[in-house]
């Protein structure tokens, strides 16, 4: 005879977290917390970077980690330790949302993105499978249809999917690419004449690729650049020759649109008809420059994209959404299953195989998916697409003017013609020209790493040739042409403090 044994009762503990009322107590202290840090940093009256040690920073961190004490909390000591978290984070980060920060290619997200990015957090509706998030898995269909519809594709012939970030979507293209190019690799390897050749400039993700995907990172074949260091077409059709000739095959080609260190875009036209004629699986990385297709003014840059086999298009760039959220794009539709060839019963149901169109898991990396795409399908429901027309050309305008504003200086050093909102230059002083490298080098990284502690500006720093060069990616549209004179002033003060004080 069995005995049955009554389930114990839910602890206090437990059930004093999951109240809705609890919930609704702390949801008011969050709105109010959030919306006056949105309004201070947004008025540009705190610091940029919060700068902190990060030894210390992980100290504080771990101290507040244990700092629990006696629970149940009242009401009232629940409230207040809930804000003094929140304020800790608050005080403690990247201020993003600052009209000085112009760093990384990180965005100032649109602030109600972040509410509709909310709904998935809480809610908690991975998208592996149909039936577990069903709003999740229609709204990044729709959103990949238009997507796709952007490109210049049919959404009935082509296909999306959303990952996280645009290093696995650059992977997940690059592995569909090696299954339909390479039909055995997914159970025998990819051969050892496999090579993947990538614009001089990729990602370095695209390398990485390589070695996750077996190839190796020494068979990825850098394409020679322009004077505009954009792919050169011509010397693409004499690389393939070369490799065909030398009886290697070419899993890909990973164009750029735009690449990463200085924001150029690759004459896709011409590099797709080159990879037509060699019959080459053709990729773009268009993970930051996408979103210039929702632009009139600046879609012209990616002409020749709908000739791409895959696409990859970051909607956590300039499509001013949280991170993360990356869409991998196919042109033709019969590719979205050649990803990976394996089955899991547990979760996709044989007896109902219509349903793999819509399980999401078939197709990623990633089995328990955040719903990603709820905040870019929140802001184009709720303000059309004209709101990123209107993000792309604010930025890549202030992008324009601070290039004009360097080229009329004589004291910085111009090194290319932007075509984005990155802008890539140097700070050298009459007093420097004909200095050595190295010194103007050290001269770079001292002033930037001096500016970026200081919290009133963020700005980054790239290797250019093997040159060390400031860099500047305008990512928050409430930056003004007066804070990127303001922070050429700055430059310039920090510079010519360090230089004062060299024997």
């Amino acid at each position: 005879m069995s005995h049955e044994t009554a389930p114990s009762e839910i602890p206090a503990l437990v059930a004093s977290s999951y109240g809705a009322t609890v919930f609704d107590d702390l949801s008011k202290v969050w709105q109010k917390c959030l919306a006056e840090h949105l309004r201070s940093v947004m008025a540009g009256e705190t610091a940029v970077l919060n700068w902190q040690e990060p030894v210390d920073a992980i100290a504080d961190a771990e101290a507040l980690l244990h700092s629990g004490g006696v629970n149940p909390l009242s009401e009232q000591q629940r409230g207040h330790k809930f804000e003094s978290l929140l304020q800790k984070m608050l005080a403690s980060g990247q201020n993003l949302h600052h009209p000085r920060y112009i760093g990384h290619q990180v965005p100032a997200s649109i602030p109600v993105a972040g509410l509709f990015d909310a709904v998935g957090s809480l809610t908690n509706q991975p998208s592996a499978i149909y039936e577990m998030g069903p709003w999740a898995t229609a709204v990044e269909h729709a959103v990949t249809r238009s997507l796709c519809r952007k490109v210049g594709w049919d959404p009935a012939t082509s296909f999306g999917v959303f990952t996280h970030g645009g290093s696995l979507a650059n992977l997940t293209a690059l592995l569909t690419a090696r299954n339909v190019v390479f039909p055995d690799s997914w159970e025998h390897g990819l051969p050892q004449n496999a090579v993947l050749v990538a614009h001089s400039d990729s990602h370095y993700c695209i390398t990485r690729s390589a070695g996750i995907l077996g190839l190796g990172t020494r068979q990825v074949v850098k394409a020679k650049l322009d004077h505009r260091r954009r792919m050169d077409p011509n010397e693409l059709n004499q690389l393939l020759a070369a490799q065909k000739a030398a009886d290697r095959k070419i899993l890909a080609v990973c164009a750029c649109a735009c690449a990463t260190p200085i924001g150029v875009f690759d004459p896709l036209q011409e590099v797709a008809a080159v990879c037509r004629d060699h019959d080459v699986w053709l990729h773009v990385d268009a993970a930051h420059g996408g979103a210039a297709l929702m632009s009139r003014t600046h879609r012209h840059l990616l002409a020749g994209i709908d000739s791409a086999d895959s696409v990859v298009w970051d909607a956590h760039k300039m499509l001013f959404v949280p991170a993360t959220c990356a869409a991998v794009l196919y042109r033709d539709r019969a590719h979205r299953f050649q990803t990976f060839q394996q089955d899991a019963p547990y979760l996709f149901d044989p007896s109902n195989p219509g349903m793999a169109e819509f399980d999401n898991g078939t197709r990623t990396v990633e089995c328990t998916k955040r719903s990603t795409g709820f905040a870019l399908w929140g802001i184009w429901a709720l303000y059309g697409e004209e709101i990123f027309e209107q993000l792309v050309d604010r930025t890549f305008a202030l992008g324009q003017y601070f290039h004009q504003r360097l080229t009329g200086s004589d004291d910085f050093e111009v090194l290319h013609t932007p075509e984005c909102n990155i802008v890539v230059f140097r700070y050298v002083p009459m007093s420097l020209r004909g200095e050595s490298v190295d010194v103007l080098d050290g001269l770079q990284q001292e002033i930037r790493s001096r500016l970026v502690k200081a919290g009133d500006f963020y700005i980054v720093q790239t290797n250019l040739d093997g040159h060390v060069a400031l860099r500047i990616t305008v990512m928050n549209p409430l930056t003004t042409e007066q804070d990127l004179v303001a922070l050429l002033d700055e430059l310039r003060a920090i510079g010519q403090d360090i230089l004062c004080k060299q024997p």
